[in-house]
């Protein structure tokens, strides 16, 4: 089994330079092992339903240790039976644009 999420996680109530928070977030995701592609707006992790919902729950747990309120958006792409899709989804678009 094989879930892609995107992750957007950031707090609202620490102003407008965000980055340190959403840099202890991504640190979260790098430690997982897991695969994962960091964008402007947002982090791709791959991996297992329950190995990727714990990395999503201690970014959460993380930033609620001293942020009031958070905004998260979670995208989830469920595929059964494959995996390594996070290169393969953007390698398949990039072969046709060729």
């Amino acid at each position: 089994m094989s879930v892609i999420a995107e992750l957007s996680i950031f707090p609202l109530d620490k102003g407008v330079s965000l980055s340190p928070y959403v840099a202890r977030a991504v640190g979260i995701i790098e430690k997982s092992g897991l695969s994962r592609e960091f964008g402007p707006m947002g982090t791709c992790i791959e991996g297992g339903w329950e190995e990727v919902m714990q990395v999503v729950s201690a970014c959460f747990q993380d930033l609620a240790q001293d942020c009031t309120r958070i905004s998260m958006s979670l995208k989830i792409d469920y595929r059964q039976g494959q995996a390594g899709r996070l290169q393969s989804k953007i390698s398949s678009v990039q072969e046709k644009l060729e």
